[in-house]
């Protein structure tokens, strides 16, 4: 009975020198870097996704921490600021779009890195093998900017069926702004259209921008997504609305803001996605074991406060299809 006692005691002891050992045990810390080519607090994904990994149980300071870094609309910036993530041997970089993965690839064969929305082509540009196997060590979401450039063009045709000529706003430097242009050229084709290409690379353009597009007699507005023009979005608009452009945008902040109308992804499925796979990285998976995501989501959001300032009439048949309607 004593040896018994003995070894129960001794077995208590272990277990309760076991739990204090472990109870000590330090909890990991992940780091996440995010590379942005925008500014300090414009880069409402970066924002979206540590929402999304609060919600997947992490906390910052207990378990995650954050390294941000800014290319400020300079992406001759973003090699310099990648190679600093690097340095730092974060866990995983976040990057918001084309120019900074490509920066982050060059700057590392190692390090797993996620892409936002704001890449349209990932194959297209090199960044992956597949959408299906990605390789390497990227992997991310994509919105498919390029196919959504013609679904706007065709509903402003449905808007305005005598539309004839329209401008469209792009940005030969962005990494994804090419392919929009080309799907852009295809669809108007198809819909009888001509373009003016509205070619703006950096803020100081806009104006003269616009007044050329006037010129060449553009009857409406179609605006590519890319980085420049969500930092510079109140100008386009306040410009479209100066010169009564009708336009269609890529985001529904753009609506809300005083634009005629949108048509894009779901702005929230994208965050949620790449959370979701940074999730899976700090838990032992592969990039390259993670497949690409494209948008499955898509919201036409009209303004009609703008419809009727610009004295345009929207046919039913279009207005019944938005998916919210601002009054």
């Amino acid at each position: 009975m004593k040896k018994k006692i003995t070894v129960l005691t001794l077995c208590a002891m272990f277990l309760a020198l076991s739990y204090s050992a472990s109870a000590q045990q330090p909890t990991k810390i992940h780091r996440i870097g995010f590379l942005s080519g925008g500014f300090p607090g414009s880069t409402i994904g970066i924002e979206a996704v540590r929402r999304e990994l609060r919600e997947l149980g992490y906390v910052e300071g207990k378990n995650i921490a954050f390294e941000y870094r800014y290319a400020e609309d300079k992406p001759e910036r973003s090699p310099a600021l990648a190679g600093e993530l690097v340095r730092l041997k974060v866990d995983a970089i976040v990057a918001s779009g084309g120019n900074d993965t490509q920066a982050a690839k060059n700057a590392t064969r190692t390090i797993p890195i996620v892409f936002l929305e704001s890449v349209s082509d990932p194959v297209a540009l090199g960044l992956v093998d597949s959408l299906a196997r990605p390789g390497g060590n990227i992997t991310g979401f994509t919105t498919i900017a390029d196919v959504l450039a013609g679904k706007r063009l065709e509903l402003l045709k449905e808007t305005i069926p005598k539309l004839c000529r329209v401008a469209v706003l792009w940005n030969p430097q962005g990494t994804g702004n090419a392919p929009q242009w080309k799907e852009s050229q295809l669809a108007a084709r198809r819909l009888g259209l001509q373009l003016h290409s509205m070619e703006v690379s950096s803020a100081d353009k806009y104006e003269s921008a616009f007044k050329g597009a006037i010129k060449a007699g553009s009857a409406a507005l179609a605006v590519t997504r890319h980085r420049l023009s969500n930092n510079y979005q109140k100008r386009i608009i306040d410009l479209a609305a100066k010169n009564r452009l009708p336009a269609i945008y890529y985001r529904e902040d753009f609506v809300e803001n005083g634009g005629l109308m949108s048509y894009g992804a779901d702005e929230v499925e994208p965050y949620r996605r790449a959370a979701s796979m940074v999730d899976k990285i700090l838990k032992g998976t592969k990039p390259a074991d993670i497949p690409v995501e494209q948008s499955t989501k898509f919201e036409l959001i009209t303004n009609l406060k703008t419809v009727k300032q610009i004295g345009l009439t929207i046919p039913p048949n279009v207005l019944v299809r938005a998916d919210r309607v601002i009054r």
